[in-house]
């Protein structure tokens, strides 16, 4: 019971943090829906930055299973590097696609909240008609952020599988077992790329979408 009510006070009180910064952006004139636009933007940044980083460690593995020289150490030690780079890239996207979800929700609850304060129906229609639009174009756009984000988690799993086998295992018998992987893990990072590419693609346009409105 008492983790229950730790759990829940934390996150009454992240909650109420949240609508403290909202409110105070709103003083100098920033509303929810800039801080969306923003903070899609910094989603797409991050994806674009976990894209070299996931590129990179795919790239030092080629480089690793195709090495024949002895400085198999120097080489294990960059791909460790590279792995740790993937894996607080995907954390950071992670971060950020939590925070456009939390704004796009607040936006929402507010502009459902403000179609009651109209006397004017046609302009209460109106809105309405707007609000769901822009609904269904964010919900579309967080199904591609989250599936982007899903497959992230598999190839840290097998990332990290190789670099902890290697760590033990730093030979040529152990690069031969890691070669015989490879071609999975390849795969499956040149998806996540494609899945990417195409989540900043809705990204840039959920975003031109809000700025013409």
């Amino acid at each position: 019971m008492k983790k229950l009510l730790l759990t829940f006070a934390l996150m009454t009180t992240l909650s109420g943090c949240q609508s403290a910064y909202y409110s105070a952006m709103e003083k100098v004139g920033i509303h929810k829906r800039d801080i969306l636009v923003d903070r899609v933007e910094d989603t797409k940044e991050a994806q674009q930055q976990s894209q070299q980083e996931f590129q990179s460690a795919l790239e030092r593995l080629t480089t690793l299973i195709n090495f024949d020289g002895k400085e198999l150490q120097a080489a294990y030690d960059q791909l460790n590097s590279d792995y740790e780079a993937s894996k607080k890239a995907a954390e950071d996207v992670s971060n950020n696609i939590n925070k456009v979800e939390d704004v796009a929700e607040a936006l929402f609850n507010e502009w459902q909240d403000e179609l009651e304060q109209y006397n004017n129906a046609s302009m209460k229609r109106e809105s309405a008609k707007k609000l769901d639009q822009t609904k269904r174009q964010f919900d579309k756009l967080l199904r591609s952020m989250r599936a982007s984000e899903t497959k992230m988690t598999p190839v840290l799993s097998a990332l990290k599988d190789n670099v902890l086998y290697l760590k033990h295992n730093l030979n040529a018998q152990a690069i031969a077992a890691i070669r015989g992987e490879f071609s999975n893990l390849k795969r499956d990072i040149e998806r996540l790329i494609t899945e990417m590419d195409r989540s900043i693609a809705d990204s840039n346009r959920f975003i031109a979408q809000m700025n013409q409105e």
